[in-house]
């Protein structure tokens, strides 16, 4: 069994917010992530590597055992499935929303509706609960200008603020899920590293505590 634990982070946003909370709980890289071209980090616990990958693979690598814990947004979560993976903790930072949107003021010109979205498997799942007949295209970015060129009725996206929705004359709907980032730890790893993984697992916990309490009496 590796003596190493593997701790796999999302790059981009949720990183520059995942860092200083590793930082409130006792984990810090040894260089600068930002600076060095390497994936793969020591830090000053000897027994904890971070690794940094694009945060759709992050619960691939977890449920594989690539890694033993992970931290990803509930976004991406959603659309991977939780097969292999426990999800202990919410990490309360990279805050969002999972919703629909569309032009403003505009119906569904499809009697099927068309959604244009990267989260494929969660347009699908909502929109049969809805029960809503859905032709869902998958694309990788821009997603406002599906409704724009006429290739979509509506998206499924993260909302954050909405400038970029209202900046293209579109408008939020329904929410799915508020979304937050989340720990995540491989079931295998969590029973044969149990006595390794609990400590790193109430670090954690203990510095979203603190971050709370701080934010309630500010």
């Amino acid at each position: 069994m590796s003596k190493q634990l593997i701790l796999a982070l999302s790059k981009g946003r949720i990183l520059k917010e995942t860092l200083p909370l590793l930082a409130d709980a006792g984990i810090e890289p040894a260089e600068d992530l930002g600076k060095s071209r390497k994936l793969l980090f020591d830090t000053n616990l000897e027994d904890v590597k971070l690794v940094v990958i694009r945060a759709v693979d992050v619960p691939t690598y977890v449920q594989l055992g690539a890694a033993d814990l992970g931290i990803a947004g509930k976004d991406v979560l959603l659309e991977h499935g939780a097969e292999g993976l426990y999800e202990p903790l919410d990490l309360e930072i990279a805050k969002c929303r999972l919703m629909t949107a569309g032009v403003t003021g505009a119906k569904p010109a499809h009697a099927r509706r068309r959604v244009a979205t990267k989260f494929v498997n969660v347009a699908r799942r909502y929109y049969a609960e809805q029960g809503i007949q859905a032709e869902v295209i998958k694309l990788y970015g821009a997603m406002e200008l599906a409704p724009l060129m006429n290739l979509a009725d509506e998206i499924v996206d993260i909302v954050d603020t909405g400038n970029t929705l209202r900046a293209n004359g579109m408008e939020p709907r329904e929410l799915i899920q508020d979304i937050s980032t989340r720990l995540v730890v491989n079931k295998a790893a969590m029973t044969m590293k149990h006595e390794r993984l609990k400590p790193l697992i109430e670090r954690l916990r203990d510095a979203v505590g603190t971050r709370r309490a701080d934010v309630a009496a500010s």
